[in-house]
């Protein structure tokens, strides 16, 4: 148990360290006020407990989408550091990926809030 525990503890790190970078990014920090401010909002207009947690599943999944869209910068600018069309088209198709689940996400929160702003 013990070695397990401690090679747990081995794995985190790595993680807390890529999260604390991740935090850096302005996309994430932007991503991470509209989280902020909509869950403010949220808590203003006493939204239920399920739909608390389908809004923080949303902004789950943009924060995710967007932390892999960098990733997937990180090792596009690594392989390749200069132009290259096909890297563009790559990096292309992860910021498309994030902008569709920022769609999904206003959808949701479109469906959740309209009926207590009318």
């Amino acid at each position: 148990m013990k070695k397990f525990l401690l090679g747990r503890s081995r794995a985190v790190l790595p993680a807390w360290k890529g999260f604390l970078r991740l935090l850096k990014e302005d996309s994430i920090k932007v991503q991470l006020f509209i989280g902020v401010c909509v869950s403010i909002a949220g808590f203003i207009v006493g939204l239920t407990q399920t739909e608390f947690l389908i809004q923080t599943l949303a902004i789950a999944m943009v924060l995710g989408a967007e932390s892999f869209n960098t990733a997937i910068e990180e090792v596009a600018d690594f392989i390749h550091p200069t132009f290259h069309t096909k890297i563009g088209l790559i990096k292309d198709i992860a910021a498309g990926a994030v902008f569709m689940v920022c769609i999904f996400a206003i959808l949701i929160g479109l469906i959740i809030y309209l009926p207590y702003l009318i």
